[in-house]
């Protein structure tokens, strides 16, 4: 229960600095007068980071040790998350935003992955999507609270009389402060959490490889379409359609994170009545035709709704697919899958932003809206087709 409310507190202070950087990266970056190309660029060295993490995650944190691997994530958060908020020039910043996880919005990076292997071990089958979505709600609690944090750089200008520049610094600084708190709430872990280690990827059944093989080609789909509108990727296009500054997206990436928050717990009590592939399916097509609209609404006050109501509908998926990726192989086998189909994911995910900025550029501001809402349909479609008759132990 100790390690289980550790969990939840760091899932809560990792997602604090990252719903402020999401809001704020984009516009900060722009401030330091970096073009669309660049900004998607930085965000897809922190989504590449993401993967380096994750990867490292799924080989070696069994032989390193949880404890351990917990505390040296948390730290190198705090080192690249203090490079990107000093500043200074493209190739710094790269750097910081790789080295410090740093993806632009959304917590599902190597400590996440870590953290999503031990909690199934803490409860039975019928209460394992309920954990996850606790799990679920506690982060996106934070993603909310730290949205609202994205305020702070208006707060500074108008009350305290700080310069641009160092307002938004101020604000950046919140993510390193937020991996340097991991780090010390992890160093009292107790030695639980590195018992029951996986059997590694090398012993991995045939057919939980298979397993594996599949749901790691599915979601990289699903991963490559949501690159495409990363937060601060998002947050810049309302910036530009609407000219919505911070004071507004703040509020609005907030009111976003509470709309997933409460549609975890509507998701836990859908699965119970439909499984959890049809809630993962049903649930994420309607969301993708919501995104589809946002870009014909006439105004910001009308964008806001559809945002809303899509930001209802979008993570209902997220606790069922941690919940079942879990149930259908083997309780040895689940530091592999979730660091895999997490490591697929973050790849997948850290090459959209660089094509998302370029077709900003090229074609249409919201061309990676259109793109996403494509791939995101056929992903749900091809997951549906090839999962639906695998049970998990609780709908047998």
């Amino acid at each position: 229960m100790r390690d289980r409310g550790i969990f939840y507190c760091t899932g809560f202070l990792r997602s604090l600095g990252v719903g402020t950087t999401g809001v704020l990266l984009g516009i900060y970056l722009l401030k330091l007068e970096f073009g669309a190309p660049q900004v998607g660029l930085v965000i897809a060295a922190g989504l590449a980071g993401v993967s380096g993490g994750t990867l490292a995650v799924s080989l070696l944190a069994d032989r390193w040790g949880r404890k351990r691997t917990l505390i040296g994530i948390s730290l190198m958060a705090l080192a690249g998350g203090a490079l990107v908020a000093a500043g200074g020039g493209f190739w710094t910043i790269l750097l910081g935003a790789f080295c410090g996880m740093m993806s632009g919005g959304g917590d599902r990076g190597a400590a996440y992955s870590l953290e999503q292997a031990v909690l199934p071990a803490t409860v039975p089958d019928g209460k394992r999507t309920l954990v996850y979505a606790t799990y679920g709600v506690v982060a996106d609690v934070g993603l909310a609270l730290g949205a609202l944090l994205a305020g702070l750089p208006y707060v500074l200008r108008e009350h305290m009389a700080a310069g641009e520049l160092a307002s938004y610094r101020a604000a950046m600084a919140l993510y390193p402060l937020a991996g340097l708190a991991s780090a010390f709430l992890y160093a009292f872990l107790s030695p639980a959490v590195e018992g029951g280690r996986g059997t590694g990827l090398g012993g991995v059944s045939p057919a939980g490889r298979k397993t594996i093989a599949r749901l790691s080609a599915l979601f990289s789909l699903d991963s490559f379409g949501g690159g495409f509108i990363p937060a601060a990727l998002l947050s810049y296009w309302f910036f530009r359609q609407f000219g919505a500054e911070e004071a507004a997206l703040g509020p609005l990436f907030a009111a976003g994170h509470f709309m997933n928050a409460a549609s975890y717990f509507a998701a836990v009590w859908l699965a119970r009545r439909i499984g959890l592939v049809n809630t993962m399916v049903f649930t994420h097509i309607p969301s993708s035709f919501l995104l589809l609209l946002l870009p014909f609404v006439p105004s910001f006050p009308a964008a806001v709704g559809v945002y809303l109501l899509r930001e209802f509908l979008v993570q209902m998926d997220v606790p069922t697919r941690q919940s079942y990726i879990v149930a259908i192989v083997e309780p040895g086998e689940r530091t592999a899958v979730t660091g895999i189909t997490n490591l697929v994911r973050g790849m997948t995910r850290a090459a959209a932003p660089a094509i998302a900025g370029h077709v900003m550029g090229l074609l249409a501001l919201s061309a990676p809206l259109f793109i996403c809402a494509g791939l995101k349909v056929s992903y749900d479609l091809l997951l549906y087709g090839a999962f639906r008759r695998v049970k998990p132990p609780e709908e047998r």
